[in-house]
């Protein structure tokens, strides 16, 4: 009888096996518990983006190579001149210049000026040259003045523009606006190259010039 009573009542090896399989489970519940709970309440890590510093890279041009050139020679210095000893006499005296020997009267006229070519242009000028033998140009106006337009009372006025050197001489002659007669035209040109004038300054220098000049056919009465 005691020995069946034996085997059927626990031993504590048999109950030290029933409670740790109890423990073990509970034990696995808090461990994954704890676990969730911890993921959970703990705030998320994340990654930061770390920036690659790139160097940018800028290809330099060298500058040409510079050939300096070798200094130039030293220039020798010249000598320096030597003054030779003159004796001056006291009785030497430079001759006064007079005109006794060279009178004015015999000296050679200036050269004509040569008349430009082309249209007349402007010159600068501060005296204006005027008409000197004013006179005689009107004795000569009344003989070039053709006899048949005369006749038949036909006048005109021609302009003309003449080039007047440095003595005061007309040089040439273009017709600046036409009398509607090739004659009178002719004629005004023949009583313009007679004509004489002061000449024209420029400042206190005298100076050729192209002047304006009107020549007049008037019929008589």
């Amino acid at each position: 009888m005691k020995s069946r009573e034996s085997k059927k009542r626990p031993v504590e090896n048999d109950r030290f096996k029933a409670a740790s399989r109890s423990r073990l489970a509970l034990g696995l519940i808090v461990a994954v518990t704890a676990h969730v709970g911890l993921f959970e309440l703990f705030p998320r890590l994340r990654a930061a983006d770390l920036l690659t510093a790139e160097a940018l890279l800028v290809a330099i041009e060298l500058p040409p190579e510079v050939v300096i050139p070798p200094p130039p020679e030293q220039i020798v210095r010249p000598a320096t001149p030597k003054v030779a000893a003159v004796e001056m006499r006291e009785d030497i005296t430079i001759a006064p210049t007079t005109f006794d020997s060279n009178p004015v009267k015999n000296l050679p006229p200036p050269p004509k000026t040569k008349a430009p070519e082309g249209r007349p242009m402007f010159i600068p000028y501060t005296v204006a040259p005027r008409l000197q033998n004013q006179q005689e140009m009107l004795a000569v106006l009344e003989s070039v003045y053709p006899e048949g337009l005369r006749e038949a009372r036909i006048g005109g006025r021609v302009l003309l523009w003449l080039y007047i050197d440095v003595s005061g001489r007309v040089q040439r002659t273009v017709l600046g606006k036409s009398s509607g007669s090739e004659a009178l035209d002719e004629a005004a040109q023949e009583v313009a190259a007679k004509m004489l004038f002061s000449p024209a300054l420029n400042r206190d220098k005298k100076t050729a010039v192209w002047l304006a000049q009107l020549v007049a056919f008037e019929p008589p009465a």
